[in-house]
């Protein structure tokens, strides 16, 4: 079992999602539940793609943290 980090950005209307070590595996939805469902799916089918197309199958590398600081205007 593998876990690879993703990254939601918020947009006007809905969100997207990317994995930084799986480039081109994206997706998007209205809600961070509905994101992490299709985002679970795509990592799902980027893998078997590439082990498909005998590509190597990368390790996670990319951590991600909140920050929370400070800040006044």
């Amino acid at each position: 079992m593998k876990k690879y980090a993703v990254v939601i950005e918020r947009g006007p209307d809905n969100m997207s999602a990317f994995v930084p070590d799986l480039p081109g595996c994206i997706t998007t939805g209205k809600t961070v539940e509905e994101i992490a469902h299709n985002i679970r799916d795509a990592i799902e089918l980027h893998l078997e793609g590439m082990a498909e197309d005998g590509e190597q199958i990368p390790e996670p590398r990319t951590l991600a943290l909140e920050i929370e600081v400070p800040f006044a205007a």
